[in-house]
């Protein structure tokens, strides 16, 4: 069962990322525009995720950190957190060295900062 729900997991990114790939979000009126800045005018932290992704799987990671250079940066860090936390047993000296939970607080400050400069700056 659990290895069907991997299996099942994997293939819907695997198509997530498909449809990034071909279909630009700029350019389609079926990918969701972010509530919070239709709402207010001020750029969440992940606005420009989607133009982002799809800029990045075509190879563009100049056009990718333009969208959104805070996720550029936290997504291979937030990765390679997961697989520490998936490996945990396997890597268990370096997950006891590692402060997770001050990664956590890190992490929520980094997004506040991220939210507040964008919207200070216009990045």
């Amino acid at each position: 069962m659990r290895t069907m729900m991997i299996v099942g997991f994997a293939l819907l990114v695997v198509l997530g990322l498909v449809i990034y790939f071909v279909f630009d979000p700029t350019s389609s009126a079926y990918f969701p525009k972010c509530g919070f800045y239709v709402l207010t005018g001020y750029k969440c932290p992940g606005c420009g995720m989607q133009r982002m992704l799809h800029a990045l799987l075509n190879g563009d990671i100049v056009g990718a950190f333009r969208y959104n250079a805070f996720l550029m940066v936290m997504f291979p860090l937030g990765f390679l957190l997961l697989l520490l936390e998936l490996f945990r047993n396997r890597f268990h000296r370096l997950y006891m060295w590692l402060p997770v939970s001050g990664l956590g607080y890190g992490f929520l400050i980094s997004v506040l900062l991220w939210w507040i400069l964008r919207n200070v700056f216009g990045w």
